[in-house]
């Protein structure tokens, strides 16, 4: 039999690391080179934080709190897809980047 009231209490602890962990890839996503990586990238990190979350702070064991980093890594897509639009794509952090780079360069010119 399928036990409802466990599996709520794991897509709670979910949604809670879901908002974490797309905070974290949203910070440290400008780092890479190219874009395609970021969906792996996303997939290692919740399932990285995920079992550390747990350990950390649930009696989870280690075989379910992977459930809970695939539940998170999924919930992360949606939360992303909610605030589409409040967060910057990856295209838009290297541009903004690039554009920052080149206006302090401008100004430190125009300086001497």
């Amino acid at each position: 039999m399928l036990n409802l009231e466990y599996l709520k209490q794991l897509l709670v602890v979910s949604v809670a690391l879901s908002s974490i962990t797309c905070i974290f890839i949203q910070k440290t996503k400008k780092h890479f080179k190219k874009s395609k990586f970021i969906t792996l990238y996303s997939f290692a990190v919740n399932m990285l934080i995920g079992y550390l979350f747990c350990m950390s702070f649930t009696s989870i064991s280690f075989p379910i709190s992977l459930w809970v980093g695939l539940f998170s890594f999924l919930g992360a897509d949606t939360i992303f897809k909610t605030l589409e639009g409040k967060l910057a794509s990856y295209t838009d952090i290297v541009s903004n980047e690039y554009i920052s780079v080149k206006k302090a360069n401008l100004i430190e010119t125009e300086d001497k």
